[in-house]
């Protein structure tokens, strides 16, 4: 995941539509007979696949759509209610909802935090419902000091407020994991066990993680296992090349056919984010690339 400033201002430019010549150099590719992608008809399906837009800022959200459903995509992530009349429009899922967060920083971790977050949570859960979604995304926040045993205590107050009316909604409250090591200095929820523990205290189907797999890989390695040993508490897969967080071909250190083979084993069922920040000129090849890798 990208910070929440950078994520932010990226979908505003999609939305906006914002980049148009370079974008339309991007899907310019599209007209060469051996660029054409993969269409969904030859997915083998045991994925299902999405991408988060602040990876491709040169193209307006409907654009995205496009490029998208056509190599086989079928749901793009970390969307909120501004966004998904366009989605729906392409008949594009979303499949990670965003907009209740404050931001990656100031979460549930802290308690001074609650009565925003709250109130956020509370309006934005019914609307995820309406829209048809499931998933919502949620964060720790940053430790300030605080141990793990507190960071959980005071996760469990906040979020046990609003799983009622998340099960009321059938709404999923999805905390991220994030590498404390680079990216996200001091954050709490930074690893699959930590996450874990707090699923089984909160103890609800409304409450899950997601589980991006270059921030695991930075923070705790041994991704196969873990991604086994805690799938129950897994609903949503982001990807992303490490090290630097691009492509996620042979230039980098995981081999993601075999990861993915894993996620289908467990029998999940819900979608795999493509996450990376595209280093080569042609975005949309190293996007369709990394969708070819994790069709296994």
């Amino acid at each position: 995941m990208a910070t929440n400033q950078n994520r932010r201002s990226a979908i505003k430019n999609i939305v906006a539509g914002t980049a148009a010549i370079t974008a339309t150099g991007m899907l310019s590719s599209f007209t060469k007979a051996e660029d054409k992608p993969t269409v969904l008809g030859k997915l083998k399906g045991n994925i299902n696949h999405s991408v988060s837009p602040w990876c491709y800022s040169e193209l307006t959200l409907d654009q995205l759509c496009v490029v998208s459903k056509e190599m086989g995509i079928t749901g793009i992530d970390l969307c909120g209610p501004k966004d998904w009349p366009t989605l729906q429009k392409h008949g594009m899922y979303s499949p990670m909802c965003n907009g209740a967060e404050i931001n990656l920083t100031n979460g549930f971790g802290d308690t001074e935090f609650h009565e925003t977050l709250i109130k956020n949570y509370t309006e934005m859960i019914p609307l995820v419902a309406k829209n048809g979604y499931t998933n919502l995304i949620c964060f720790s926040g940053s430790k300030r000091g605080k141990d793990d045993e507190t960071g959980w205590k005071n996760c469990v107050e906040g979020l046990s407020k609003l799983l009622p009316l998340a099960e009321k909604h059938k709404v999923v409250l999805c905390m991220e994991l994030l590498n404390s090591k680079i990216d996200h200095k001091d954050y709490q929820c930074n690893t699959s066990a930590w996450g874990a523990e707090l699923a089984k205290r909160l103890g609800s189907e409304n409450f899950k993680l997601l589980f991006d797999i270059y921030h695991m890989q930075i923070n705790e390695g041994d991704i196969i296992r873990n991604i086994t040993d805690h799938h129950q508490y897994i609903a949503h897969f982001h990807t992303g090349g490490i090290p630097g967080r691009h492509e996620i071909d042979d230039t980098q250190e995981l081999y993601y056919p075999a990861v993915m083979k894993a996620i289908a084993a467990t029998g999940f069922k819900g979608y795999v984010g493509q996450e990376f920040v595209p280093k080569r000129a042609d975005k949309i090849a190293s996007l369709r690339q990394a969708i070819q890798i994790c069709d296994v």
